[in-house]
């Protein structure tokens, strides 16, 4: 029964990797180099780690989960996580190494596959604002503002994928006419 158990952690070890292929927050930091050069073997080495670390670990917590995910993508990829995705990948790794622990195959192989399915192709665009020349030269050791899109890759390659529309009421929306010239916003409450 030793193949059982090999099979099972084989298992184990491709939803944690399915599970990490689909973090946005990941997927950001390798494919813009945060990590430097090698940015790619890293994130490989980085499912190993977290592998590694729930065979070593049993009895682990949510949040000691979380600790060492953002502590990782904090020192290899010089990230900070800040997406609210911590909580959610841990939960995922946890629910997998649950499945593992019981050697249930068929829920690792299924909830791999959810994963993988799940997954979103992102992409990282600098967001920029107008600024006066004295600003420009001040800011030059300031941090960028990175805004995130996902689109899902059921679509067809290389299509543009419609935003969706803001639809709550409640969310004010800004008129040009709001703008007044010392760049500050009038915000009218709505009757």
């Amino acid at each position: 029964m030793a193949g059982s158990g090999e099979d099972v952690r084989a298992l184990f070890k491709a939803g944690v990797r399915a599970a990490l292929e689909a973090w946005p927050a990941l997927q950001i930091a390798v494919d813009n180099g945060f990590g430097g050069v090698h940015s790619q073997e890293k994130a490989e080495w980085l499912g190993g780690a977290v592998e590694d670390y729930f065979l070593r670990n049993a009895d682990l917590e949510l949040e000691e989960v979380e600790d060492f995910l953002g502590e990782l993508m904090t020192n290899e990829f010089d990230t900070v996580v800040e997406d609210g995705s911590l909580p959610q990948v841990s939960q995922q790794l946890q629910t997998l190494f649950c499945h593992f622990q019981r050697g249930d195959g068929a829920a690792l192989k299924e909830m791999a596959s959810y994963i993988a399915q799940k997954k979103c192709k992102v992409t990282a665009t600098a967001v920029s604002a107008p600024k006066e020349a004295d600003e420009i030269e001040a800011d030059v050791d300031s941090v960028e503002e990175m805004e995130v899109t996902a689109t899902s890759d059921a679509g067809v390659p290389g299509e543009a994928r419609p935003q969706p529309e803001r639809t709550d009421p409640s969310v004010p929306t800004i008129k040009e006419e709001d703008i007044v010239e010392d760049g500050w916003t009038i915000v009218r409450r709505k009757k």
